[in-house]
């Protein structure tokens, strides 16, 4: 038995839930498909169907969002495979893993044996793909009306707004127990390779190797951001002298202003994030 734990608000999951239905059916796979109609409703089915002894496989059909309500929901590691069918906006986690969008995923899932995967256990949540702050969680802000106005704004206004008067902000920084302060740009505690919808900020990350990737990009003088912008855009930012990039099992990044960080794209409001590697204890079904 195939569970589904569906986000009926993720961009294309009807569409590909009915396509679902429509080959298991035909194929004979005996499959249920469970709504979640929130992150703890998502979350409580998810507990219910993996706290038995009994060896169970739990896919998530929705975005990263939906991945990390599912992720952070599982009871027992020892009996659950975890799935994905990608239907969200920017499936940056999928592109990592290697997992097809829409119905396609289906073909990974019914044939391939799942993998050893890390996660970052967050304290608060759990994280698959990318927690962090800077520039990113300024952007989501705009886009969830959290800023001063109150005003909800589409996410490419969002970016522009958030490119012309971001200028970073200051962080203390501890990585397996050595610290450092600086003014960033963007901050953040990579299992994935990239957030935004397409950004791709640590393109070396391995979700398979036991480590974080700390990346820390310090704020740039002005002049410099747009080869910034165009390096980060390119998969290059590593290279840029003003980043750091740190492979640590553990990692916090203290905000000495700002309120809010985000994990795997949803804000949390916290001053501190602290992150901890969990290796290879989730199974999952993955390129």
């Amino acid at each position: 038995m195939i569970h589904f734990i569906a986000n009926p608000k993720a961009k294309s999951t009807t569409a590909v839930l009915a396509e679902i239905e429509e080959r298991l059916t035909r194929e004979n796979v005996p499959y249920t498909v469970h709504i979640g109609a929130n992150k703890e409703e998502t979350q409580s089915v998810t507990a219910e169907l993996t706290a038995g002894p009994s060896p169970v496989t739990v896919i998530a059909v929705g975005g990263d969002g939906t991945l990390n309500d599912v992720l952070s929901g599982i009871t027992n590691f020892e009996t659950t495979v975890l799935g994905l069918v990608p239907a969200g906006t920017g499936n940056d986690f999928a592109a990592a893993a290697g997992i097809p969008e829409g119905a396609a995923a289906l073909d990974l899932i019914l044939a391939n044996e799942p993998k050893p995967t890390d996660f970052i256990d967050c304290k608060r949540q759990r994280s698959i793909n990318i927690a962090g702050l800077g520039i990113d969680v300024d952007i989501i802000e705009r886009c969830t009306g959290r800023k001063e106005n109150g005003k909800k704004m589409s996410y490419f206004r969002s970016l522009i707004l958030s490119l012309l008067t971001y200028r970073g902000q200051k962080i203390e920084v501890t990585a397996d127990g050595a610290s450092f302060e600086t003014s960033a740009y963007i901050a953040a505690v990579c299992n994935g390779k990239r957030l935004g919808g397409g950004i791709p900020l640590c393109p070396v990350a391995d979700m398979g190797d036991g480590k974080l990737d700390l990346v820390v990009v310090d704020s740039p003088r002005l002049y410099r951001l747009p080869l910034l912008l165009i390096k980060l855009m390119s998969g290059k930012i590593l290279t840029e002298r003003i980043t750091r990039h740190i492979l640590c099992d553990t990692a916090s990044i203290r905000q000495l202003s700002g309120r809010n960080v985000q994990i795997d794209g949803e804000l949390v409001e916290t001053p501190l994030l602290e992150t901890e590697i969990v290796r290879g204890k989730l199974m999952m079904l993955r390129g």
